[in-house]
């Protein structure tokens, strides 16, 4: 029976060592030893009866030979507590690190601590970036270790308008991420600025080949709104009709010519949104639209460039009477949906429910563009949105923290497959007074 015990103990003990395999590099970590100098002793001496323990068995090969002794069944118990005080000690300190920088909070606890074990070099954080950010694949490390590009998944290059040096963060990885995320933005915003004057004074086929994808789809859309609304004004929204189908058939013509993969790749999402814009202004073209407060006109998704409440000037994704600011996080040269009427009904919903601070539940059959529509709209407002796929498994303390990152990042989430989800097990535990069937999202 003692051997029984010992056996249960000996095995709930190396699954439990198991699970703390990513998690020797943190307690190998100088910084995180300072940070966390009780577990790392606590760490250290169950690691230390575990190497003895195989150390034994390695060296007799009889399991029953090292459980006659007696001392041993009550030192894995030992080590098993201490793990256990180990593991509750680490989750207060990925909180820590959550709180510091939210977008840790759509990672798991193995893919947070596998970032925080590269503390000591900064460029071997790099395969993780996808999961931090949007569209941000690589950064461009200089030989002082300044960071000065990011580069996207696509191979877009696009150097940022004011660099930093994660070795000045001292090995703090959530301090230099936030150094990453601001200058992300700040670059996007500026370029946007960049872009938006240069598109008056160059040649618009040379323009849109001359900037990152998103930027051109960003001001290319600002300009096509000021200058409908212009022509509805003037009352020459027939004329206006002309002239947009004309600028579609020279971004057509400069397809077929000689063009690098990424110019090609800009090119054919900007098509995708000219063909909206060309089909949207001949139907206001036939419905000859007399103002600019129209519901036809003011039912488009449209771009203004907007004074926002910090004084900064910056583009406002408008839709009816729901105006959300730019998110100018960077999206990459990636490509974007086919907007057809249903997708333009999604938009204003969505759109709506943003305004109002509510949620949105797009539902219909399977394959039918639900979550493609979600992402694609957050990527006309430049948001970074967390697709996550639900499972009978997901229980309140998952969606708590799931939750917790969305408040403090501005993130958008898509929950996948959201029907799937427990609602006796997630909703009403985390809204005890509140029925299963009164919590949406």
């Amino acid at each position: 029976m003692n051997t029984f015990r010992l056996l249960i103990a000996h095995t709930r003990l190396k699954t439990d060592l198991f699970s703390f395999t990513l998690q020797e590099p943190i307690f190998g970590s100088d910084d995180i030893m300072a940070q966390m100098p009780n577990e790392g002793r606590k760490f250290k001496t169950v690691d230390t009866t575990w190497r003895k323990t195989m150390l034994k068995l390695e060296l007799t090969n009889e399991v029953l030979v090292v459980g006659a002794d007696d001392e041993l069944l009550g030192s894995l118990r030992k080590c098993n507590s201490l793990l256990d005080e180990v593991n509750k000690g680490l989750s207060e300190y990925l909180e820590t690190k959550r709180l510091a920088f939210p977008r840790f909070y759509f990672l798991s606890n193995d893919e947070l601590l596998e970032i925080l074990s590269e503390t000591k070099d900064p460029t071997r954080v790099q395969p993780f970036l996808k999961k931090v950010f949007e569209a941000i694949h690589l950064l461009e490390f200089q030989s002082d270790l300044e960071v000065t590009a990011m580069l996207s998944e696509e191979g877009e290059k696009v150097t940022f308008v004011k660099t930093f040096n994660p070795a000045k963060a001292g090995g703090a990885v959530e301090k230099w991420l936030i150094q990453c995320e601001q200058a992300q933005r700040e670059t996007v915003a500026a370029m946007c600025r960049d872009a938006s004057a240069a598109y008056a004074t160059a040649k618009r086929t040379d323009w849109m080949v001359e900037w990152p994808g998103q930027v051109v789809l960003c001001i290319g859309s600002l300009f096509w709104t000021s200058q409908s609304e212009a022509a509805i004004r003037d009352g020459a929204i027939a004329a206006h009709a002309v002239v947009v189908n004309t600028q579609l058939m020279e971004i057509v013509e400069k397809v077929r010519g000689t063009l690098t993969k990424l110019q090609r790749k800009t090119l054919s999402a900007l098509v995708v949104l000219e063909v909206h814009a060309r089909d949207v202004v001949a139907d206001l073209a036939a419905k000859n639209v007399p103002s600019t407060e129209d519901f036809d006109w003011q039912a488009q998704l449209r771009y203004t460039w907007d004074t926002m409440d910090d004084g900064a000037e910056g583009v406002t994704v408008r839709m009816i009477n729901a105006a959300i600011a730019y998110g100018n996080e960077y999206l990459g040269n990636s490509s974007r949906l086919v907007i057809t009427p249903l997708t333009d009904r999604c938009y204003r919903t969505l759109m709506g429910a943003v305004h109002l601070d509510v949620g949105g539940a797009p539902e219909g059959p399977a394959g039918t563009g639900k979550t493609e529509t979600t992402k694609d709209l957050a990527k006309a407002i430049a948001m970074q949105c967390v697709v996550f796929n639900c499972s009978d498994g997901l229980d309140y303390l998952a969606m708590a923290k799931f939750f917790k990152g969305l408040a403090a990042s501005g993130a958008w989430a898509c929950f996948d497959e959201f029907n799937r989800i427990d609602l006796e097990g997630t909703a009403v535990r985390a809204f005890p007074e509140s029925k299963a069937s009164t919590f949406y999202l």
